[in-house]
């Protein structure tokens, strides 16, 4: 038996026997019980590719109203963040899967060859935050990529450690560690052709892929886009 659950599991018995058998919203509170809880145990069990424990609860979206809800996330994101797309120092795009994908490009978030998040970006991170800490019931992805300039390993470590700092600074404006996954690719997926100034310019980027935790299919959420 999985002991780290014990107390997930008493929670869920305290909370059902605290709503009394003859209160008209039993059954509201019932549900809204078993999904905390479901999510707590999602959120303290799942892992990613490295085998750590998540360790967040994270709340889950009913399949019919992720629609609604990624709806006015990207609503709130693209008013936050109207100064920043006009000026092209960012785009919100809409996945096929609800998702919401953020991409900056690296000019704009780094200095050359750096991995520490320009001051004048950090105001565009807290708006970005400040967001996800409200719509929690998502996991968030960070990515870093590169263009082709210099050696695959290096390309791949400076795509890491972008990808952590912007992490880590989201973690630092409140949102939980267990609701971001990090990573870097490196110069394995561009945009355009590497043979161009302007096709590399739009290779060097970190991209945010907000995905929604949905019940019923809550590992997805987890998965790398």
């Amino acid at each position: 038996m999985n002991y780290a659950g014990k107390p997930l599991i008493l929670l869920l018995a305290m909370t059902l026997v605290g709503c009394a058998a003859d209160d008209p919203n039993r059954r509201a509170k019932t549900g809204a019980a078993v999904g905390a809880v479901v999510g707590a145990v999602l959120g303290h069990q799942l892992d990613d590719d490295s085998g750590r424990y998540v360790g967040a609860v994270v709340g889950a979206v009913a399949g019919g109203a992720v629609g609604h809800y990624m709806d006015n996330q990207q609503n709130e994101f693209e008013q936050a963040l109207a100064d920043e797309r006009y000026a092209h120092d960012l785009e919100i795009e809409r996945m096929e899967d609800e998702s919401l994908k953020i991409n900056v490009p690296s000019e704009v978030s780094f200095d050359f060859d750096r991995a520490d998040i320009k001051p004048a970006f950090r105001p565009t991170l807290d708006k970005v935050a400040d967001i996800l800490v409200r719509y929690d019931r998502s996991i968030v992805h960070v990515i870093g990529h590169t263009d082709s300039t210099g050696s695959d390993a290096y390309n791949q470590d400076l795509s890491e450690r972008r990808a952590r700092s912007v992490g880590n600074y989201l973690v630092g404006r409140g949102v939980p560690d267990g609701r971001l996954q990090t990573e870097g690719r490196g110069e394995r997926e561009p945009r355009d052709s590497n043979a161009t100034a302007a096709g590399r310019q739009l290779n060097r980027r970190v991209e945010l892929v907000i995905k929604p935790v949905v019940a019923g299919q809550e590992q997805d959420a987890y998965q790398a886009p």
